[in-house]
């Protein structure tokens, strides 16, 4: 794409929310603290997540990506060996490096603003290898631009994938246009620790 969607506000989840967490990922949420990020559909696509579950499992994967649409286009990136091609890169280019180690202290910040686990990584492989881009493309989104190089690289390679309209049951039809502001309706981020999307918040 052109260019992404825009930051949106963090905010707490609505009923609607919940129900299209569930729809998305087909099982209810687990550990939801916010939406981090809303798709310009006006759906959640990334999910802010407690460092903790209920049970007290740590779950370090603060930002989850929730849209299947977009998590099916990562998944693409991936099979393609953009993981392996950025890995190398880190190795070889010191700028780069330092920015994702930035963005590795950012996510590290975020999360324990929220709740501190001891001895746990960041995610998504940071900060010296590229290990998930769905946690990647959800911390950009979370974040905003210029805080995750790699994860603004991966979502610059994405489709629109709102154009084909919501992912959820009874959204808008598309947008033509991501929002400049409030999404539409007053509705106002990734798995496994350390691995990111497969896992579950739910």
């Amino acid at each position: 794409m052109d260019t992404p969607p825009p930051p949106t506000p963090s905010t707490p989840p609505t009923d609607a929310d919940v129900a299209a967490f569930r729809e998305q990922l087909g099982r209810p949420p687990r550990g939801l603290r916010a939406i981090a990020h809303r798709c310009p559909c006006g759906r959640p696509d990334v999910v802010e997540t407690a460092p903790r579950l209920e049970d007290g499992t740590p779950f370090p994967t603060t930002y989850y990506l929730s849209c299947p649409r977009a998590a099916s286009a990562i998944g693409t990136l991936e099979a393609d060996g953009v993981m392996k091609e950025m890995t190398a890169r880190l190795a070889e280019d010191p700028d780069l490096a330092a920015a994702y180690r930035a963005a590795h202290e950012d996510y590290l910040a975020r999360r324990d603003a929220i709740e501190v686990l001891e001895g746990f990584p960041s995610a998504g492989g940071m900060p010296d290898r590229v290990k998930c881009l769905h946690v990647l493309v959800a911390h950009s989104l979370a974040a905003g631009p210029g805080v995750n190089p790699l994860g603004d690289e991966a979502l610059l390679m994405l489709p629109e994938w709102w154009r084909k309209g919501s992912c959820v049951t009874g959204g808008q039809d598309g947008c033509a246009q991501p929002p400049s502001g409030t999404p539409d309706g007053g509705e106002s981020a990734s798995g496994r620790p350390d691995a990111g999307q497969p896992g579950a918040v739910g």
